[in-house]
């Protein structure tokens, strides 16, 4: 689990009123990430785009490698995949 501190944390209503500010603080690099609080439980996260776009390309490849490792184990007991047995597939 990821820890924040108090600076990386703020609660749903407050950032409603300061959203501006909020996403100023990630932009500058003044804080990594800031946590939205509700319920007394962090529902979600903002991020720099960039360090999201970082995230998200490292997600697609690591599932583009799993991919390529089902299909290479399926192919090794048969010449020919199916359609149907890719859709089968559960990633």
């Amino acid at each position: 689990m990821v820890n924040y501190t108090k600076n990386e944390m703020v609660g749903i209503t407050e950032l409603g009123k300061s959203l501006g500010g909020y996403i100023d603080k990630v932009a500058s690099k003044a804080c990594k990430k800031i946590a939205i609080i509700r319920r007394n439980r962090p529902e979600a996260v903002i991020l720099p785009i960039e360090e999201y776009e970082l995230l998200q390309n490292a997600y697609d490849k690591l599932e583009e490698k799993e991919i390529e490792e089902i299909l290479s184990n399926l192919s090794k007991n048969d010449k020919k995949i199916s359609h149907s047995k890719i859709v089968e597939i559960d990633i």
